[in-house]
């Protein structure tokens, strides 16, 4: 029946049952059981502090929350769709427990201002679970890199052969992508972290509250100074979401290596089998299964966050019923950027490095031709006529079944008379590695410093 409803005052109609079931959000808003409760404890002894509630009271309801807050986490709550939210959930539960004071608990505030609440509250702690398995993955990174060191593989441009480097290297742009993921996740955290309870539905309240009280007790450096805004703001949960995206997009650039490596026109790496499965008809497959779904799960992410946007782009100020379709894609993003990252952690520590086809196919493709360009501009030869010639030469190998090594002295010097017997030095892998100087020392030295930077910068 109507009146049944905590809010159900003005109506003398019961709400039809499918529109109960339609607007009902515990489904999924359940997961805010604890932020929820937390949120409440803290509002209520604020309430007590200034005044508002007698003590007496504030401690029944704070006994009674703790209560509810067991019988949860026992799986001992039943929740209900004709209660809407978690927020109605707990409260009816506390009323039917303690009595008149579970109905004072929400004095002073709304539904508005509190899931506003307790979404930071969740995220907040969700985001510091996301940076520390991006921390495991970082870690991962470091570990081939420094179990890798002098490892030798092709670069590419455009999947295209371009010059050999180091597989430790390779490794180390992955850590700087992930490293800024985390900045942009602490980044988030600090805007966010900000307490809009006291906002009530829209305007705030007519009872002396104690805003900073209660931002002291629930770790919140300070409140929100617009109260129409802090009921409307979803802002926190986009830009989480838009670095989850960007972080995806790094973990599918990762698979994309991963899955072409693992082939066997590659044979780079090899992934564990525990990482991998087989095929229902051809008994030789090993699949990459967690890099192609993680590959897959970004576009999940990146809608997600096109979801939230059109949600929020024509909504008037406050708050609007839209608005509680944050949750699931929010949940969503955080559920599957968590997955993916545990995931992505433990299998990059465990792959295998295959050194010896990564060597070989670096030797291949022509990759050190920029390197005899670099030798003829040091013999004195302008930079372009020197480009012209290394790609007759490579012309000439191509239409000879040749690689650059192959060539005999008088091939060489039949393209240029500055070319003398240091080009076969010049165009070793090793030599071609450690010629391409960027901030001093080999290349063995410079990705160790890289390794160190990496730690001391966690």
């Amino acid at each position: 029946m109507a009146h049944e409803k905590l809010w159900g005052g003005r109506f003398s109609e019961p709400t039809d049952q499918f529109v109960e079931e339609f607007t009902a959000s515990i489904d999924f808003d359940k997961r805010l059981y604890h932020q929820d409760i937390r949120g409440s404890i803290a509002h209520a002894r604020m309430l007590g502090k200034q005044g508002i509630l007698p003590m007496a009271e504030v401690e029944k309801i704070v006994a009674g929350l703790q209560e509810v807050l067991a019988r949860i986490e026992a799986g001992k709550f039943d929740f209900s769709v004709a209660l809407e939210d978690i927020h109605m959930n707990i409260e009816a539960r506390l009323t039917e427990k303690i009595g008149e004071a579970g109905k004072r608990l929400h004095t002073g505030r709304s539904r508005n201002d509190q899931v506003a609440l307790d979404i930071r509250l969740y995220l907040r702690d969700e985001i510091v679970e996301v940076s520390a398995y991006l921390d495991m993955l970082v870690d991962s990174l470091i570990y081939q890199a420094e179990a890798n060191l002098g490892v030798i593989m092709p670069g590419y441009t455009h999947l295209q052969t371009a010059q050999p480097i180091l597989f430790s290297h390779h490794m180390m742009a992955y850590v700087e992508m992930f490293t800024r993921d985390k900045g942009r996740m602490e980044d988030c955290l600090r805007r966010m972290n900000v307490l809009p309870l006291g906002a009530g539905a829209l305007a705030g309240t007519t009872f002396p509250i104690d805003r900073e009280h209660v931002a002291e007790l629930l770790d919140f450096p300070s409140v929100t100074r617009n109260s129409l805004d802090s009921v409307s703001d979803r802002d926190f949960a986009l830009e989480f979401m838009g670095a989850s995206s960007i972080l995806m997009m790094h973990l599918s650039r990762f698979s994309e290596e991963l899955i072409l490596w693992s082939t066997s026109e590659f044979k780079f790496v090899e992934l564990t089998d525990s990482f991998c499965t087989g095929s229902s008809i051809m008994p030789q497959k090993k699949n990459p299964d967690v890099p192609e779904l993680v590959r897959g799960k970004t576009g999940r992410v990146y809608g997600n966050l096109m979801a939230l946007l059109t949600v929020m782009k024509a909504l008037p100020l406050a708050y609007n019923k839209d608005m509680q379709e944050d949750k699931e894609p929010l949940f969503d993003t955080i559920d599957t950027v968590k997955g993916s990252l545990k995931i992505f952690a433990d299998m990059v520590r465990e792959m295998r490095i295959n050194a010896g086809n990564m060597r070989a196919a670096a030797a291949k493709g022509f990759s050190t031709a920029t390197d005899v360009a670099d030798y003829l501009v040091r013999q004195g030869m302008p930079f372009r006529d020197a480009h012209e010639v290394v790609g007759k030469t490579v012309a000439y190998c191509i239409a000879n079944g040749k690689d650059l090594p192959d060539l005999t002295m008088d091939e060489w010097q039949g393209f240029s008379d500055k070319i003398g017997e240091d080009i076969f030095d010049a165009i070793t892998l090793e030599a071609s590695v450690n010629a391409r100087v960027a901030t001093g020392g080999t290349a063995l030295e410079r990705v160790k410093a890289e390794i160190e930077r990496a730690k001391v910068g966690r």
